[in-house]
């Protein structure tokens, strides 16, 4: 295998990396800048996937942009025998754009981390209780951002 790039995948990744084009057709935009045809785009990107040279692209949701102005972190305290099934299960809500397993410490116990976005601090606080209701989990601590610091993808072109 051979891992060097060519000139068109650093070009394909340059214009992966940043924002996609806002419109309906975002990769026949960036064909059409590249010259070359959304099929070959879409065949060199999976050729790099392939070869392990791009493992995926993400979306990054400026939630403020979007209209959701309150977004909380949620700490849950779950038994280690149910974190995969509740895990599953946080996932399925729509609101929650990131579930996740960390470790535990004496003075913080929890465990299994969402995020929760809402257009309000209540739509969150009610999104939660409705986890919370459907897991029979009651130990969480909500802690809400109240500053972005950082929204932005790696860069390697």
């Amino acid at each position: 295998m051979n891992n060097e790039l060519t000139d068109l995948q650093k070009q394909i990744i340059a214009h992966l990396q940043g924002d996609l084009p806002m419109s309906k057709e975002p990769y026949k935009e960036i064909s059409d800048k590249l010259g070359i045809s959304q099929e070959r785009l879409f065949d060199e990107i999976s050729f790099m996937k392939q070869q392990g040279l791009l493992r995926r692209i993400g979306a990054i949701l400026k939630h403020r942009h979007a209209g959701f102005n309150a977004n909380a972190m949620v700490a849950w305290k779950v038994p280690d025998h149910l974190v995969n099934e509740v895990g599953k299960t946080f996932a399925c809500f729509k609101e929650a754009s990131h579930v996740y397993l960390r470790p535990t410490y004496p003075e913080w116990p929890y465990n299994l981390y969402t995020m929760i976005h809402g257009y309000s601090k209540e739509e969150c606080e009610e999104i939660v209780r409705q986890m919370s209701k459907k897991t029979n989990l009651t130990e969480y601590q909500l802690l809400y951002s109240t500053k972005e610091y950082k929204k932005s993808s790696m860069t390697y072109f």
